[in-house]
């Protein structure tokens, strides 16, 4: 199964989002992986493509990451 993440960027700035990655990595738990992203030409949006094992738990417990630290931001 894959996942893919759609990121808005607020005001088209990225640097935040990439400064955290920087910080605090990709934050992917076992049996998910990273496979590919790419941004729109003008910085608004990044999508992000997520390979998955069969372990739900793992991508549940990523989700629930991603979602508390958008909230906290």
């Amino acid at each position: 199964m894959l996942f893919m993440i759609i990121e808005k960027f607020e005001n088209a700035d990225m640097l935040p989002v990439y400064r955290k990655f920087r910080d605090s990595g990709r934050m992917l738990p076992d049996g998910l992986r990273y496979l590919d992203s790419w941004v729109e030409p003008n910085f608004s949006r990044c999508f992000q493509l997520i390979g998955r094992s069969d372990d739900s738990q793992s991508s549940t417990k990523w989700l629930i990451q991603i979602f508390e630290s958008m909230v906290s931001s």
